[in-house]
């Protein structure tokens, strides 16, 4: 296992594509720690797969180092990496059966025979294909297909870190519960440095102990979960973290508040929205604006409510400005009502990223 470490990496296409400023992936500076459970998480053409292939050797940054703990691997091949790398689409060799696929890697490394069955033997039990054990791969499912490339990454136990490119695409939707589930175990149990590839917010936050967001080839923001949800640092991290996304209101600050049209919404103390240049936006998540009778809040017209089992998804206009308000299920949505927003629920934007809060 190692700590990866991506000093000042960029990378463009092609020599012309450097020249003229053109990068698909922006400077990247940071570490991937040393067993810790990572998330690439983003559109596609954001960068994620640029970013994982230079990870793994399969592609060289036009500028900036790998680094695995101290040691320089950006000229480095794959194998010479010592990385596991799980891909899209399932590799698997057809004609070998699912035990000869599992022991593959370990028979490359010259591993003792008893060292092979006994880890061959806990992968199938963990993917639950023993009773296919001895079956050809030739006639197997995707879904079988993938499991048995997912557990060919996870049986070696020496790698430095095992990369994952959306290697639940092909997968059912409960069969990718039970191995996002089994992926996180066998993390908990290994410790091994893992970095996997989605544009999933849902694999994303229930894999990763850190999710790094990415966006036009440039990493937002990374954190848990939680530091995504409450304060994200760019509008695009609110968008797209959350079902529904972050509401982003065009507004300007005069006198310690936030005015969306003729709506003056008072900011914390902590955001200090004084002088600030540029677009200004005011962001707050669905789950934090409530319905309030008419005349004590902020006045807003609604457009239409979405019963999805739990909870009521109100969407209205306030001063012509799209607002979300998300409510438990059952609660009345009267025809006429204002707006509330949660005070400490409110975060400030300027030309999409966030205003920082003042320290208490």
């Amino acid at each position: 296992m190692a700590r990866i470490r991506l000093d000042h990496i960029r990378h463009a296409y092609t020599p012309e594509l450097a020249k003229a400023g053109t990068y698909a992936l922006r400077e990247v500076d940071h570490a991937f720690e040393d067993g810790g459970a990572y998330a690439l998480l983003g559109p596609s053409g954001c960068g994620k797969t640029t970013l994982l292939n230079i990870i793994s050797g399969l592609l060289t940054p036009s500028e900036g180092h790998v680094r695995f703990d101290e040691k320089d691997v950006t000229r480095l091949t794959p194998e010479a990496r010592n990385i596991a790398q799980v891909f899209q689409f399932p590799v698997v060799y057809d004609t070998m059966t699912v035990a000869e696929n599992l022991a593959f890697p370990l028979r490359n490394r010259r591993l003792p025979a008893g060292e092979i069955r006994s880890r061959v033997s806990n992968m199938l039990a963990r993917l639950g294909l023993e009773v296919k054990a001895n079956r050809k791969a030739r006639g197997l499912t995707a879904d079988e297909k993938q499991k048995i490339s997912l557990g060919r990454g996870l049986v070696r136990s020496e790698v430095n870190a095992i990369l994952f490119d959306e290697p639940l695409t092909v997968i059912d939707p409960h069969m990718k519960w039970q191995l996002r589930s089994q992926l996180k175990d066998l993390h908990r149990q290994s410790r091994m440095t893992m970095v996997y590839v989605t544009h999933d917010q849902t694999e994303a936050l229930t894999f990763a102990d850190k999710v790094v967001v990415m966006y036009e080839g440039e990493v937002v923001q990374i954190g848990t979960p939680e530091e995504l949800f409450d304060r994200p640092r760019h509008t695009f991290v609110g968008y797209f973290i959350g079902s529904p996304g972050m509401n982003v209101l065009p507004c300007r600050v005069e006198n310690g508040a936030a005015l969306v049209g003729q709506a003056r919404v008072p900011l914390p103390a902590a955001i200090d929205g004084a002088g600030r240049a540029g677009r200004l936006e005011l962001g707050i998540r669905p789950e934090f604006v409530t319905l309030v009778p008419r005349g004590t809040g902020l006045p807003v017209s609604v457009e239409r409510v979405e019963d999805v089992g739990h909870e009521r998804v109100v969407r209205a206009r306030l001063f012509g400005e799209k607002l979300v308000s998300v409510l438990p299920e059952g609660t009345p949505v009267p025809a006429e009502a204002d707006a509330a927003f949660d005070p400490a629920a409110l975060n400030l934007y300027a030309d999409s990223w966030l205003v920082e809060r003042r320290p208490a």
